[in-house]
C-alpha cells in the first residue's frame, strides 16, 4: 500500500522517567512495515535523562515519519500527557504506546489492515510477549481473536494488553479522550469505547510488554482503590449489582 493512499496512524510515546528503554521503543517504531505514520512524543517531566536519549533520534524520526513531533514540559500525569497528545493528532487510527514497550515491526501494518476491513469494529488487540527489564523474554500472553463488549470488560472477562492496543482517532475524540480524574484510565477507556462499538482482540503477535517493579499493577492498593473509582462511575450499570 502506498503512503498516499494508506491512512495516517499516529502513534503517541508518552514518557517518564524511562532513559533506558525510550530509544529502543523509538526505534521499533521506526521499524514498522507501514509507512505512513505520525510519531508524537511528550516527555512528562522526566528526572532522569529521557530527554537527552529522545533527543539523539530526532534526526531519524524527522527522515522517517510522515510528521513528527516532540515536546518536554513538567509533569503533568499520564492522562493529561494523553490528552496533549490527541491535540496534536491528524491520523485515521490512534495507538498510544508506553515508552518501555516494543512494537513488533507488523503491529501497525496488520492492526490498520484490520480495522480498515471491519468498519465495526472501534478498537483491536493483538497478542504480546512479556519481557523483562534487560529485554529478556519471559513468557507469552496469546489472546483468542474474539469481540468484547461492555459487560465482559466491566466484569473482567477480557484480555486486552495495552500496549497492543489500537483505536480509531474519531472515536477516542467521541469519548472525550481520557478523563484526568481516573487512575485506570485503560479500563476506563474500554468501557466508554465498547459503548461505541466493537473491541476485538486477535491472536497474531504485536508488541513486547515490559515487566518491572515500577508497573502500575505492582501497585495493589492503588489498584484497587482504581478499581472501585472506575465502578463508582458505572453503578448505573446493571451489571454492578449482580
Amino acid at each position: 500500500m502506498n503512503v498516499e493512499d494508506s491512512p495516517l496512524v499516529s502513534v503517541v510515546i508518552a514518557c517518564y522517567n524511562h532513559e533506558n528503554f525510550v530509544q529502543d521503543c523509538i526505534k521499533s517504531v521506526v521499524a514498522q512495515t507501514y509507512d505512513n505514520i505520525e510519531l508524537i512524543i511528550i516527555d512528562d517531566g522526566s528526572k532522569d535523562s529521557s530527554v537527552e536519549k529522545i533527543s539523539e533520534l530526532t534526526n531519524v524520526c524527522q527522515n522517517r515519519f510522515s510528521r513528527f513531533e516532540f515536546r518536554h514540559r513538567s509533569n503533568k500525569g499520564l492522562t493529561a500527557t494523553l490528552n496533549e497528545a490527541l491535540e496534536w493528532c491528524q491520523g485515521e487510527y490512534y495507538c498510544p504506546f508506553a515508552s518501555d514497550d516494543i512494537m513488533l515491526e507488523n503491529k501497525t501494518e496488520v492492526q490498520v489492515n484490520y480495522l480498515m476491513h471491519n468498519l465495526d469494529v472501534v478498537a483491536v488487540f493483538g497478542s504480546v510477549y512479556l519481557i523483562n527489564n534487560d529485554g529478556i523474554f519471559l513468557k507469552e500472553w496469546p489472546l483468542k481473536s474474539k469481540k468484547y463488549n461492555f459487560n465482559d470488560i466491566f466484569l473482567h472477562k477480557h484480555s486486552l494488553p495495552a500496549p497492543s492496543q489500537m483505536i480509531r482517532m474519531n472515536t477516542i475524540r467521541k469519548i472525550g479522550g481520557y478523563n484526568k480524574d481516573i487512575v485506570i484510565e485503560d479500563w476506563y477507556t474500554y468501557l466508554k469505547l465498547s459503548k461505541m462499538g466493537e473491541i476485538v482482540s486477535k491472536s497474531n503477535f504485536v508488541c513486547e510488554y515490559r515487566i518491572h517493579d515500577t508497573n502500575f499493577s505492582k501497585n495493589l492498593q492503588k489498584l484497587h482503590e482504581g478499581r472501585k473509582q472506575v465502578l463508582s462511575i458505572f453503578s448505573h450499570e446493571q451489571k454492578y449489582n449482580e
